[in-house]
This record gives C-alpha cells, sequence and structure tokens, in this order.
C-alpha cells in the first residue's frame, strides 16, 4: 500500500513537472518585445494568421510540437541559419525548404536566444492592441478629416444661402424701383400727351437715322468681344489645369508618397535615365503588395475606409493574377486601363531625364526663389505640384508654351555643376563683361528659346 502511494505521489510530481516544462515553453518570452522584433524582422514575409512569402506563424511553437514532435531548439537553429540547418541534413527543414518553391529564407544570426524567445511567445499570446491605438489607427484620422469636411460643407451651405438671399433682395429692390419709376413718368405727362405718344408709332427707320453712331459703336464693341473670346478659346484648347480623372484601380498619393514616403523615381523609374516617365507595371505594385494584402495605415481620406482600401488592393491582385492563399501566380491576367492625365502634343519633344538629372538642382533652386512659401525638396514637384499630398493626382499646371518660356528665362543655369561651368566659362565671362559680373546665366542664355529644342 505505501508503496503503490510512492508511485503515486512520483507520477503526480512527474506530471506536474512536464505540465511546468510545457508551460514555460511559452512562457519564456516577452509578447510585447516580441511584437516589435516581428515587425522588424519577420513581417516582410510572415503574419500570424495566414501564408504570406513564407508560412503563417500564429501558433507555430504548438503545431511544430503536435505535427514534427520539434521543440523551441530546432526553431533557434533554423532562424539563426535556416542553411547550414538545411545542409546538416535535416529532413524537415529541407521539406520547408522545397515546400515553399525553394525561397531561401534570410539568417538571423544577430538575434539572441532571448530575442528568439520573445518572437516565439508573441506568435503564441499575441497581446490585445490598446483600444487608444487601435481608435487612432482605425477611426482617429478618418474622424478628424469627416468632421473637418462636414465643417467645410456647412460653411459652403451658409454662403450658399448668403449669396441666394443677397440676390433675391437685389433682384426685389431692382423691381421697386422700377416700379417708382412708371410712376413719376405717369404724374409727369399730360392727359393729352400720354394719348398721343399711346398713338403714335416709330419706325426701325428713323431710329437707326437718330441713333446710328450709337449702333455702330455697339457693333463694333461686340465684334472685338466675339473676336477676343474666340482668340481666348482657341488660346485654352489642350489646356487641362485641375483636371483629375478617375482611375480603374485608386492610387492614392498621399498615403504613397506623403505617408510612406517613397520616393517618385522608385516607381516611375524611366523619368531619371528616358524621355517619358512611364506608367509602372503592375509587378512593380506587387513588390510590395506581395505581402501588403490589407490597409493598415492610420490616415484615411473622408469617405474611405479600410475595406475601400482593401478592395482596391484586391483589384492588383486580379489584374496580376496573384492567389494570396496559394501565395503564387494563377496566370489569369486582367489589362487595367489607366488614365493619362499628362500627355504632350505630338509636335512637343520633352525630355524627362534632362531636366530630372541635369536640371534637377537649377529647377528646384528657381522653384523655392519664386515660391518661398511652397518650397520643393524633389524636382518632380516643379511641374506636377504637391503630389505627395494629392489622394487623386491632377495636372498642376497650365504646361503650356508660354510656361515653359516663363521658366527657361528665369531658371538659372547650376553652375557650381563641373560640367556647366567648365562648357559654359567662355559664356560667363562674356555675359560678365557685357551686363557686370552680378549677372547669372539663365536657360535662355544657353538656347532655351530655340524652336527646335522642343519642336523638330
Amino acid at each position: 500500500m505505501i508503496s503503490w502511494r510512492k508511485h503515486y505521489k512520483r507520477g503526480l510530481i512527474a506530471i506536474g513537472l512536464l505540465l511546468s516544462t510545457s508551460a514555460s515553453i511559452y512562457a519564456q518570452g516577452d509578447a510585447k518585445n516580441g511584437e516589435k522584433l516581428f515587425k522588424a524582422n519577420c513581417a516582410a514575409c510572415h503574419a500570424l494568421d495566414k501564408q504570406l512569402i513564407g508560412p503563417s506563424l500564429g501558433g507555430v511553437v504548438d503545431r511544430l510540437k503536435k505535427e514534427q514532435n520539434l521543440d523551441t531548439d530546432w526553431l533557434h537553429k533554423w532562424i539563426k541559419d535556416n542553411k547550414s540547418l538545411r545542409e546538416s541534413g535535416d529532413k524537415y527543414a529541407i521539406e520547408v525548404y522545397e515546400k515553399f518553391n525553394k525561397t531561401e529564407m534570410l539568417p538571423f544570426p544577430n538575434l539572441t536566444d532571448q530575442d528568439i524567445d520573445d518572437i516565439l511567445e508573441y506568435t503564441t499570446n499575441p497581446p490585445a492592441p490598446e483600444p487608444a491605438a487601435a481608435d487612432a489607427a482605425t477611426g482617429g484620422a478618418a474622424d478628424t478629416n469627416s468632421v473637418a469636411a462636414l465643417e467645410a460643407a456647412k460653411k459652403e451651405s451658409v454662403n450658399s444661402k448668403i449669396i441666394l438671399i443677397s440676390l433675391v433682395a437685389i433682384g426685389a429692390l431692382l423691381l421697386w424701383l422700377l416700379l417708382k419709376l412708371q410712376q413719376l413718368v405717369k404724374l409727369q405727362q399730360s392727359e393729352e400727351l400720354s394719348e398721343l405718344n399711346a398713338n403714335r408709332a416709330v419706325s426701325l427707320g428713323d431710329l437707326y437715322r437718330k441713333y446710328h453712331y450709337v449702333g455702330k459703336g455697339v457693333l463694333v464693341v461686340l465684334g472685338v468681344l466675339a473676336a477676343y473670346g474666340i482668340w481666348n478659346w482657341l488660346m485654352w484648347i489642350g489646356v487641362y489645369k485641375g483636371y483629375k480623372p478617375e482611375q480603374p484601380i485608386y492610387f492614392s498619393h498621399k498615403i504613397h508618397a506623403g505617408e510612406n514616403k517613397i520616393d517618385c523615381q522608385l516607381c516611375h523609374s524611366s523619368a531619371k535615365y528616358g524621355k517619358v516617365s512611364e506608367i509602372p507595371s503592375m509587378n512593380v505594385c506587387m513588390n510590395c503588395h506581395r505581402t501588403i494584402s490589407e490597409y493598415n495605415g492610420k490616415y484615411m481620406e473622408p469617405g474611405k475606409d479600410k475595406a475601400f482600401y482593401d478592395g482596391e488592393i484586391q483589384k492588383i491582385y486580379a489584374a496580376t493574377g496573384w492567389d494570396p492563399a496559394s501565395q503564387q501566380y494563377t496566370g489569369k491576367t486582367q489589362p487595367v486601363e489607366w488614365v493619362r492625365i499628362h500627355n504632350m502634343p505630338d509636335f512637343v519633344y520633352f525630355d524627362h531625364s534632362q531636366h530630372v538629372v541635369a536640371g534637377e538642382q537649377a529647377i528646384i533652386s528657381s522653384h523655392n526663389k519664386k515660391n518661398p512659401e511652397a518650397k520643393i525638396d524633389v524636382v518632380c514637384k516643379a511641374c506636377h505640384g504637391q503630389v505627395d499630398t494629392m489622394n487623386v493626382v491632377q495636372m498642376a499646371n497650365d504646361f503650356t508654351m508660354g510656361w515653359c518660356i516663363e521658366c527657361h528665362r528665369t531658371t538659372e543655369v547650376d553652375m557650381n555643376n563641373g560640367y556647366n561651368k567648365e562648357y559654359f566659362k567662355n559664356l560667363h565671362d562674356k555675359l560678365k563683361k557685357q551686363y557686370g559680373s552680378g549677372t547669372k546665366i539663365t536657360v535662355d542664355a544657353i538656347g532655351g528659346l530655340e524652336c527646335g529644342k522642343c519642336h523638330y
């Protein structure tokens, strides 16, 4: 009887030790620190609740124990140097590598054992988001923007009512004055004169002979106004400042270039090396959105919500034939019919690289001198406006010949550039002698006004 009780007690102690050891696997790290480390090192390829480039990592410790009977020591080896683990002949390491298209995971030798334990604790027991932070991430910005939009709408409505009431009052005043004038005229006329005026017939010929100078003058003025109107209309054909068409996939430059500080040339790469700044292909979008399948930013445009942005990301997947569940391309693609905004006429030659590379510093400096209240840091903004603040890109300038010529007349050539300093040395010396030592070389002085530079 005593022997049985001893074995029973020993069994309870062993079970207790086993449970405490098992629990310690999940409680040996700091989940909050693990969340920071996960976002910094793992989030590009992994998520807790779905497969991205790599498998989902939610509950990976428990899953690995149940399916492969492997503990956290294996995960430590895999995270620090998965290549060495595969080369050692580890069967499961090779299986994972083969399963995910032989995509080699980056080694993380810089992570300490405690760092990895923190990450694993986060994958096992992720901390609940703080209510204040969650509210700010989902609704704070949207609420602020909505309130601002509502206030603007109220002001506009009040202004409209004031204008309408003013117009009605002016109309009523004019009508009252007209009635009073009619009464005065009637008082000043005798009965005989009123009867005579009522029966008298006046011919158009008499009126014309009497007032022909006035008539001719009016016709001349109308002719001049008509000619000016036609000329002005012709001059503005093809000028679409403010044009901002709706695109098949909603793309907010404010979110990408403004909130996330993405360089313009990451997407419009040919602007630096070619004549045309092309529309980026959908593969460029997929460089980021292969792993970014939902919008978790703080900024929300008024009238838009997270579901809207997530839906637009799904349009990218449909266009490229990307299956986010299997993390593979299906081959079923759809063309995206983007609406072009900026389009130079065929008879105009414009080279982006010449302005973006050779003229970059000169254009930025000239723009900031002329517009000290709206300085720019990227040369693209000189022509395209503050794109990083636009939810929907619009044509920010006239893009007329006069607009271009004015820029060439006021933009100074960057003489700090070694090439320009040597190439235009003689011209600069000549201008100094002619106009004084303080003279500057502007683009028009080096051929910026020659017709053949843009039309040939």
